[in-house]
């Protein structure tokens, strides 16, 4: 395996804030060279290329923290500049109380972790990719208030007055907001009863507000899956949310060296559990958890509703497995399957009856 340090003569570790970048300059033997910090702008970025091209005029690499967040413009720049960027986490800090902590420090330690890391990280594509995950999040935004809304509405109805209580328990919760969301107050009922009329018209207005929100968002998401990937709307248990999640964790093809590290990086890869007499393997509970959810859901559609799945999930339970064992393996499985599907392209798109690999 080819380390970073040998392909390279140099680093340039970032640490990056909302406002400054600390940037260190660092050799291939994990030497600091020269430090220098930066404000969080085009000028700044500027500034941090002119001194990487004067401290390591040669082959380099940037190493940044926070590529999708606070270092997402500094990436941006650096990637229309022609420049190899690759992402570190948040370096690990000193074990002993009172370790030293600055900025400096922390772009040092970023370079030496680039250059020490075994697997560089690639940061996500934006483009495409960064649409459909700001999508992602503002639709998930307004699924979690609707949801937080309907609970509130569901408790002023509880605590109504009798009469008005009595007339929504007859509905079922769709026409209960639709009715509440037409509610008038008249003077002549008791105040009690005109300000929670007031409260459940709020409310269910609210709730509405919030899943037109929703609908018109995932109507963005699936247009944009199927201009990106509409191969995955075609396979079986894959709708238009979690294929949006698989293409914003799996980001362009190349970023992960094998569908392993795309297994791995899900949550879905197993890990030996063994001992004594015993050969298992556990569930992974690492990894990226909201593909982690995409995948589960996947699983659960297809155990109900494909007819190979079932016939998959049984001959495995027949080996010995548990049932549970058994729905970790079409996990795996299905992962394999989708990273097939995204890393090749112009090729005919499979269909959910393609057979399921063994793990």
């Amino acid at each position: 395996m080819t380390m970073l340090a040998e392909q390279v003569d140099g680093v340039i570790g970032v640490d990056t804030h909302r406002d400054t970048l600390a940037a260190a300059a660092v050799s291939p033997i994990g030497a600091a060279l020269a430090t220098t910090d930066a404000p969080a702008n085009a000028r700044g970025y500027r500034r941090l290329l002119e001194f990487a091209r004067q401290h390591i005029p040669g082959r380099r690499c940037w190493a940044l923290e926070g590529v999708g967040s606070y270092g997402a413009g500094l990436a941006a720049f650096l990637d229309q500049a022609g420049e190899q960027v690759v992402e570190v986490l948040r370096p690990k800090r000193s074990a002993v109380r009172g370790g030293r902590k600055t900025d400096m420090l922390d772009a040092i330690r970023a370079g030496k972790e680039a250059l020490a890391s075994e697997h560089l990280i690639q940061p996500r594509a934006r483009g495409e990719r960064e649409a459909l995950r700001v999508l992602l999040v503002t639709r998930h935004g307004a699924v979690l208030a609707s949801t937080a809304a309907i609970n509130q509405f569901k408790g002023l109805i509880v605590s109504a007055p009798d009469d008005l209580r009595a007339e929504l328990r007859k509905l079922k919760r769709p026409a209960q907001i639709n009715r509440c969301a037409q509610l008038r107050d008249r003077p002549a009922q008791s105040i009690e009863h005109r300000m929670t009329v007031r409260a459940l018209r709020s409310t269910a207005q609210r709730v509405q507000t919030l899943q037109a929100e929703a609908r018109d968002l995932e109507g963005e998401i699936i247009s944009l899956v199927r201009q990106m990937a509409p191969e995955l709307l075609e396979l079986q248990g894959v709708g238009p949310i979690t294929a949006a999640q698989v293409l914003v964790s799996w980001s362009h093809p190349g970023r992960f060296r094998s569908e392993a590290a795309f297994a791995s990086f899900a949550g879905v890869s197993p890990i030996p559990a063994s001992s004594g007499l015993t050969n298992r393997h556990r569930i992974n509970r690492s990894g990226d958890r909201q593909l982690n959810r995409a995948l589960h859901t996947i699983t659960l559609i297809r155990m109900r509703l494909d007819p190979a799945t079932k016939t998959y999930v049984a001959r495995r339970i027949s080996e010995g497995k548990t049932s549970r064992d058994a729905q970790r393996c079409l996990k795996r499985a299905i992962c394999r399957q989708l990273f097939k599907i995204l890393e090749r392209s112009g090729r005919t798109p499979t269909t959910s009856s393609e057979p399921l690999d063994s793990i």
